[in-house]
């Protein structure tokens, strides 16, 4: 079975979105997550190994799609390990369906918890943190004003900047409520609470400059 220290080598230790940092601790959440859900741990934890191991970073590559890059990744290096297929397929589809923005449900329990785990990881401090750090990584601010279109439709207008504010509404606000296991759901209750507060005052003192 692969492990942390196998993983490692896959990930930027600078990177404080999806670097080796985030890995673990998705890695630590299905831990804590996985056997109260009756997950296969096998293919649970390989999965938050191999999650964002293609094409996260935005400087490299299309992150939109790294979910896909990585669960192709995650097969070359399986086969490596002479996983029989059905193990491989049951662990690309925990990879393909962890984002937020995707085409594919999760549909095993675990693809549920993995998709939890990453969910967790950007709620709470670390979410702040991480959101933040993904809007410099991008050249975005923290916060500007969202359009009237965007409050609506989430539509971004031209010249309009997607601000770490921006990604609180339209994902981070109500992410608790997108979970899919009893565990997660108890444990996102203070996470939810505290980036909520944080990102409303942030845009509290940020109207009230102008």
């Amino acid at each position: 079975m692969l492990t942390l220290e196998d993983a490692r080598g896959w990930y930027p230790e600078y990177d404080a979105v999806h670097g080796f940092e985030h890995i673990e601790r998705v890695y630590r959440i299905c831990e804590r997550i996985g056997p109260l859900e009756n997950a296969n741990m096998e293919i649970l934890l390989t999965a938050a190994l191999l999650h964002d191991a293609s094409g996260s970073h935005p400087e490299k590559g299309n992150r939109k799609d790294h979910h896909l890059q990585s669960a192709e990744f995650s097969a070359e290096i399986l086969r490596e390990e002479n996983w029989p297929n059905s193990k491989i397929v049951a662990v690309q589809h925990c990879i393909r369906t962890h984002r937020f923005r995707k085409d594919e449900s999760p549909q095993t329990i675990e693809a549920q918890v993995l998709f939890d785990a990453d969910k967790l990881d950007v709620i709470g401090a670390i979410g702040v943190v991480r959101t933040l750090a993904y809007a410099f990584q991008v050249k975005q601010p923290a916060y500007a004003s969202p359009s009237k279109a965007f409050l609506e439709s989430g539509e971004i207008l031209p010249g309009e900047p997607h601000s770490a504010f921006h990604e609180y509404l339209f994902k981070l606000k109500n992410i608790s409520k997108v979970l899919n296991t009893k565990t997660a759901k108890q444990i996102a209750k203070n996470r939810q609470k505290f980036l909520n507060g944080f990102f409303e005052e942030l845009a509290d003192e940020m109207k009230n400059i102008k």
